[in-house]
């Protein structure tokens, strides 16, 4: 959906998309509130579907309300940021009102606030100018979209590094309850605070980076940032999986957190730098990329444990990351576009 639906956020309201996405979620989020196995799948498919458009919008929004491409960069990587800190905050946001409502009235409280938010976003989208209706007019066919987009020096290659980080990373997470559990036999209850360790880096990792590059006085090109990032992602995956020392296994987990965040965020800001008026494309399509990288990753992470244990999972998850490090390189010698 992502993929399908990426030219169209060029060519809507920012707040037309956002609150669309914001429709389907509330809707999804009513269906998978009954219970029932068909309803709830129809709700995993409806969530995904209704994120596809609602990210992207958002970010591509954000960045839109600055002329500066460094603060227009900061902007969209502090809606990433924030979702990695919602996703560090689910336990108290999603398990204590469970304690006094139940999941079911977690789900009916999500569908009442995206109604909510919907109605707002659609409301406030019917605010626009002369100028920006004209400029709607200007926006290129659908699948001229995409054939600018390829066009771009460098987004291509950005793409993929992003869909290969994500891959690497997320099947890392995938695992890594099993692996402290197999190599240190720590229990649900102490690898939660692991978890923590690990969204916790990230989150500060993707909030340092984005400050970093939309500072007045850069003194790291994005490009170089991105590659560092990969650097020290690749260096301490491997190193966690061949590591036999919890105290060594922790900072070393925390590294890995925050350089993928690192690279997630300089990512964005490329992205919305290099691709002005198709920014709201590339984002979607970026962000299709991911998913696609966490099941991806996933799989050949359980190749990689199938054949050759914890070692075979880091081979192949540092294989996916070297790959992305090779076409980083790649994206940063390509020049920058003067976009519109």
């Amino acid at each position: 959906m992502g993929t399908a639906l990426a030219p169209l956020i060029d060519r809507v309201r920012r707040e037309w998309a956002a609150a669309g996405g914001l429709a389907v979620l509330a809707v999804s989020a009513a269906l998978g509130a009954s219970g029932e196995f068909l309803l709830l799948a129809a709700f995993c498919l409806l969530v995904g579907a209704g994120t596809a458009v609602l990210n992207p919008a958002l970010t591509a929004a954000a960045a839109d309300r600055f002329d500066n491409d460094a603060a227009g960069g900061r902007a969209a990587t502090l809606i990433t940021a924030t979702q990695s800190l919602t996703a560090l905050l689910a336990a108290p946001l999603v398990a204590l009102p469970a304690l006094l409502w139940g999941w079911r009235g977690d789900l009916w409280a999500i569908a009442a606030l995206c109604a909510t938010l919907a109605l707002y976003f659609l409301l406030r989208g019917r605010r626009k100018t002369g100028t920006e209706a004209a400029e709607k007019t200007e926006r290129p066919g659908y699948l001229e979209s995409f054939r600018l987009l390829g066009a771009l020096p460098g987004v291509v290659p950005l793409i993929l590094v992003a869909m290969l980080r994500t891959a690497a990373f997320m099947s890392y997470l995938a695992y890594l309850a099993a692996f402290y559990d197999e190599r240190f036999g720590l229990a649900p209850e102490p690898f939660a605070i692991v978890w923590t360790l690990s969204g916790t880096a990230f989150f500060l990792g993707n909030l340092l980076a984005e400050r970093l590059l939309s500072s007045d006085k850069v003194t790291i090109p994005a490009e170089r940032l991105m590659t560092f990032g990969l650097i020290v992602a690749l260096a301490a995956l491997v190193g966690v999986f061949f590591t036999h020392t919890l105290w060594l296994a922790l900072p070393l987990t925390a590294l890995v957190g925050a350089g993928h965040a690192t690279v997630a965020a300089c990512v964005t800001t490329l992205l919305v730098r290099r691709c002005g008026s198709l920014r709201g494309t590339a984002l979607s399509v970026n962000a299709a990329g991911m998913s696609f990288g966490v099941f991806l990753g996933a799989g050949l992470g359980g190749v990689g444990l199938a054949y050759g244990g914890f070692a075979g999972t880091a081979v192949a998850l540092g294989g996916l990351t070297l790959v992305a490090l090779v076409l980083a390189r790649l994206a940063a010698r390509s020049p920058a576009p003067a976009v519109d």
